[in-house]
C-alpha cells in the first residue's frame, strides 16, 4: 500500500505519523530502520548507501542539537558533497528528500 501523507504507519514497532507534507510529526520515534523505511516510501530508494547516511546522519545530529535543518551550504560543507550530489542522493532535494529521512519536521528557511 502507498504512503498517503497525512498518515500513521507502524514501522519496527514504532509509530511513524506524517503530516500532510510527509514529514515525521513524532521526531523522537526515529531511527535506522524508520529512515530506510522513509527513504524507500518517500524518495524511492531502495537501499541506502554510505552517502545517503553521511548526509541523514549528519542532518539528525543537526537536529538533535538544534531543533531544526541546517542551511545547505552547511550540509555541503559537512559532508563534502556538492549540491548536486545531494540531489542525486534524494531527488527532491535537501529539504524535502534528505529532511524527511531524518525524520526533522518540515524546515522553514532555505534547506
Amino acid at each position: 500500500m502507498p504512503v498517503q501523507c497525512p498518515g500513521e504507519y507502524e514501522v519496527g514497532g514504532k509509530k511513524v505519523i506524517l503530516d500532510e507534507d510527509c514529514f515525521m510529526q513524532n521526531p523522537e520515534d526515529w531511527d535506522e530502520a524508520v529512515a530506510e523505511w522513509l527513504a524507500k516510501e518517500l524518495e524511492g530508494i531502495e537501499k541506502m548507501s554510505e552517502d545517503h547516511w553521511k548526509v541523514v546522519k549528519y542532518l539528525r545530529e543537526y537536529f538533535d542539537t538544534y531543533g531544526a535543518c541546517p542551511p545547505i551550504k552547511m550540509v555541503e560543507k559537512e559532508t563534502g558533497m556538492t549540491l548536486e550530489r545531494i540531489y542525486e542522493l534524494f531527488p527532491s532535494g535537501p529539504a524535502h528528500g534528505a529532511c524527511k529521512v531524518a525524520g526533522a519536521p518540515k524546515p522553514t528557511g532555505c534547506v
